[in-house]
């Protein structure tokens, strides 16, 4: 299989397949298209073919087949590798986790807004500002603090539902986004933050992001070069 991504450092949806084949050793091959929307960019010429949004991530199988879409991509992959619990194997809590997955993948759209992922850049003093002015990004915070809660409490894992699944995938860009940002979470919300930040696949994602050196002003609501 091909993944097809963006930007590691900007790429929040990129960085939730890539995250979930990596956690469980899935092979495939990585094909970043960077973002570059100028007029003949390598962007251009190839995304048309790839997924009909013409966004990413995209995976796409030898035989051409094309799945677009971060949880379809899940549902594919946990299909295609039963023997992996990329969803809980308790009907119940596998319900769970896609319920969290839904909200995250249409919900939290301040936090989303005001705090887009930048893994290199660290924004706290704007972090603190939008925390006193935005009430909208302190009722999604607390959203996510709450539904984290709620699923480690019922666990008892490190991660949301026992072991590293799908739904943490999801939530890897925001634990970044909250990192970045120095936004406040309860002490078990904040643990598990961290605990995203460890897993070796994000922790992969994050060093390969570093390495890129690629400013995309489109992406930077807050800078305008990277020094």
């Amino acid at each position: 299989m091909k993944l097809y991504i963006g930007n590691k450092n900007y790429s929040s949806w990129s960085m939730r397949s890539g995250v979930l084949l990596a956690a469980f050793d899935i092979p495939f091959e990585e094909v970043k298209l960077r973002f570059d929307f100028s007029p003949g960019s390598e962007w251009h010429r190839v995304i048309p073919g790839i997924s009909p949004t013409k966004r990413v991530p995209a995976l796409v199988e030898d035989d051409g087949f094309t799945v677009w879409d971060t949880l379809a991509i899940a549902e594919y992959v946990a299909d295609r590798h039963p023997e992996h619990a990329v969803w809980p194997r308790d009907a119940r809590a596998r319900a769970r986790a896609r319920s969290l997955c839904a909200e995250m993948h249409a919900g939290f759209t301040r936090l989303r807004t005001v705090c887009p992922m930048n893994i290199e850049a660290f924004f706290p003093d704007i972090g603190a500002r939008l925390w006193a002015e935005d009430e909208a990004l302190r009722a999604d915070v607390a959203r996510l603090d709450a539904a984290w809660s709620d699923a480690l409490a019922a666990s008892g894992g490190v991660f949301l539902f026992g072991s590293f699944g799908a739904v943490d995938a999801f939530f890897a860009p925001v634990a970044v986004r909250l990192s970045r940002f120095g936004l406040p979470l309860s002490d078990r919300a904040a643990a598990y933050r961290d605990a995203l930040l460890a897993h070796p696949a994000v922790e992969d994602w994050i060093a390969e992001s570093l390495r890129e050196q690629h400013f995309v002003p489109e992406d930077e609501p807050y800078r305008t070069s990277r020094t």
